[in-house]
């Protein structure tokens, strides 16, 4: 199965921590006209987590997010080289596959975590996060700056590591650049 280039490959966290709030929509809405995939090790992760966080399942059921299965020998070198570098303990092995998608395929991905991010960086992989995406939608005025930072808040109180704490979403973005100060005020009437 070859993925298009302009596909967005998401890791579990954010589209776990996204459902068990309510937000998953929110995620097809960013997507646009962009497919959303994400590789069979994070489904695998995600039937894991349905014991705990029910709502993972909404994942697992949405029609709008493929799942990516792959006997290429590129993928599983892909693979086995990202995960020589990042399982640890059985963890990390959604983020080897989202890795290897993004390294075959030349599509964009969606990892939260630092580490993975740093290795896309060094490897050429198009890679963002949730903030980044949230920062855009308001750019393109797609969602309001109140909507986003009440859903961060909500995935923080959730337990979603993000890089700052309930309430400081305005603050990160401006002091990282990642908006202007006039993108965080509603327009004059």
């Amino acid at each position: 199965m070859t993925v298009p280039e302009n596909a967005l490959v998401f890791d579990t966290g954010p589209l776990r921590h996204f459902a068990q709030q309510g937000w998953l929509g929110v995620l097809r809405f960013l997507a646009e006209d962009r497919p959303v995939y994400v590789p069979d090790s994070v489904e695998r992760e995600l039937q894991r987590a349905v014991e705990q966080v029910p709502a993972a399942r909404a994942v697992l059921d949405a029609d709008w997010i493929k799942v990516h299965r792959s006997t290429d020998v590129g993928f599983a070198e892909a693979f086995a080289h990202y995960a020589d570098r990042l399982v640890v303990d059985g963890r990390n092995i959604g983020e080897c596959g989202v890795l290897a998608m993004g390294q075959v395929y030349k599509c964009e991905v969606v990892l939260d975590d630092a580490t993975p991010r740093q290795i896309a960086e060094e490897k050429g992989i198009r890679v963002t996060a949730t903030v980044p995406l949230l920062c855009q939608a308001v750019r393109t005025k797609m969602l309001a700056v109140k909507t986003v930072e009440e859903l961060v808040d909500r995935l923080l109180e959730g337990e979603y590591f993000l890089p700052f704490g309930v309430g400081g979403f305005r603050r990160h973005v401006l002091e990282n650049g990642l908006l202007e100060y006039d993108e965080l005020s509603p327009p004059a009437s």
